[in-house]
């Protein structure tokens, strides 16, 4: 159990990480390796749609003295295909309506990535096997495996400039996900037992962002809190963000979204507060605890 009192306001907590269980470039273990070199004192392993990582990352964590949050970081999509994800934390990975969906998500992600590798393959010598060969064990293939392909291609010199170009939602190459309605994904957390925190929620580089609308239905379907302080969200989506969690009562967290060599992000760029922490072992009801060191 969770219990703030002695801890200082200086400790570093960061809830939004990958390993390459998904699209990280690190193992589980390394990930809290870098965790422990970048000082930070609690870590969330959140890699999409897969639970797989949380064991060696949490055993590795706690040798380091490291505390570990178990969670998930859910692909969802509005009704208006804008593309939304919700951070799981502390939900019971064996709850079978959500594996069930999970999984389902997983093969249409499968199905979109082949098609887009076909749609690219028609301008750039890129191969189905290319993109597997930048899978971890285990993992879905995603958009950032196509984009580490196009780069071991040296069609792009990165991932960002891969996501800000061949595989936008503008590109011709692009394939719209079939994926979890946000408001589907919250309930099934919250039925697992588990905290749904929207992530980096208004990050207009992203594409287009969820509506106040939006919102008011996540919010209503028992979504905890938002994701704030992200490198992707500009100073003026992180004020009315703010405005939203102060009048619906949501905890409010920071994150690195970090991916290993995958992404600039850096460990522990962005923290939450003790408080946040507290706010989401008091509502989780699953069983799954924050394993302490």
């Amino acid at each position: 159990m969770w219990e703030p009192a002695g801890i200082v306001a200086r400790v570093k907590i960061d809830l939004h990480t990958h390993s390459i269980a998904s699209d990280g470039t690190q193992t589980p273990g390394d990930v809290a390796r870098s965790a422990h070199e970048a000082g930070v004192d609690v870590f969330a392993l959140t890699d999409h749609d897969t639970t797989a990582g949380w064991r060696e990352a949490g055993d590795t964590a706690v040798a380091l003295g490291v505390a570990f949050v178990p969670g998930m970081e859910i692909t969802c999509t509005t009704r208006d295909g804008i593309s939304v994800h919700m951070l799981s934390y502390l939900h019971d990975p064996r709850y079978q309506p959500l594996v069930d969906r999970i999984e389902e998500g997983r093969r249409h992600r499968l199905t979109r990535a082949r098609r887009m590798v076909e749609l690219l393959s028609e301008d750039y010598p890129i191969t189905w096997q290319d993109v597997q060969d930048q899978v971890g064990p285990g993992a879905t293939v995603g958009r950032p495996h196509i984009a580490d392909a196009l780069v071991a291609l040296d069609a792009v010199p990165d991932r960002s400039a891969a996501f800000a170009g061949l595989l936008s939602g503008r590109s011709r190459y692009y394939v719209r996900h079939q994926a979890l309605d946000p408001v589907e994904a919250i309930k099934l957390v919250r039925a697992a037992g588990g905290v749904p925190v929207c992530a980096h929620p208004m990050a207009p580089l992203r594409g287009r962002v969820a509506s106040p609308a939006d919102f008011e239905e996540m919010i209503d379907a028992g979504l905890a809190g938002l994701e704030v302080a992200h490198r992707d969200n500009p100073d003026e989506s992180r004020a009315i963000l703010m405005r939203l969690a102060a009048e619906h009562d949501l905890l409010v967290t920071g994150s690195s979204d970090y991916h290993g060599a995958g992404k600039p992000n850096r460990l522990g760029e962005n923290s939450t507060s003790v408080r946040s922490l507290t706010r989401i072992c008091e509502q989780a009801t699953s069983g799954v605890e924050v394993r302490w060191p």
